[in-house]
């Protein structure tokens, strides 16, 4: 990057957990390229949702109040709008549930009947099954010691971690070590 003069130090902040949507080998990437980014002792503040018991995730993800919902059924809405799809959003239930095996809250859109959708501005028609999903999202879940570990490969130390125990998520400052 041209326009960053090696001898000053970068600092990024990246305060939400957009990093838990990305697979853990494509986070790690993700942070190594920032490391190279910040350069020799240039820093990156990042908040990282961390793990808890499946009944909690589950709860958050399929909340009372619909709005995860209506957030994961937005996204038949735009390809509608923007790409001239027939999506019945009515057809579609939202679906969160918890991969123990990846660590990760999974959502889905269920289709709630056999039926076929077209998306005019990629030329398609995508025929969907009763009960068949579409795999909208992955949030990583990650524990202090994933933390260390990612950060570590990427080139960073750990310098200064603030965890909320009543919902367990971390702020790290992290400092590029790339010697």
């Amino acid at each position: 990057m041209d326009f960053i003069d090696k001898q000053d130090h970068v600092a990024v902040f990246f305060p939400g957990s957009t990093i838990g949507n990305l697979e853990p080998p494509v986070a790690e990437d993700f942070l190594r390229r920032v490391c190279r980014l910040c350069g020799q002792n240039g820093g990156l503040i990042i908040g990282i949702d961390l793990q808890k018991p499946r009944k909690i995730l589950e709860a958050a993800y399929n909340d009372s109040a619909g709005v995860t919902a209506e957030f994961n059924l937005n996204l038949l809405a735009r390809i509608n709008r923007e790409l001239g799809g027939d999506f019945n959003l009515s057809q579609f239930k939202h679906e969160a549930r918890f991969n123990a095996a990846t660590g990760s809250v999974e959502m889905h859109l269920r289709s709630l009947r056999r039926q076929c959708v077209t998306i005019a501005e990629a030329s398609i028609t995508v025929a969907f099954e009763a009960d068949e999903t579409i795999w909208t999202e992955n949030s990583h879940k990650y524990s202090l010691g994933e933390i260390r570990e990612i950060s570590r490969e990427a080139g960073f130390d750990i310098r200064a971690q603030w965890v909320d125990r009543d919902w367990p998520f971390a702020e790290s400052l992290l400092v590029a070590d790339m010697e």
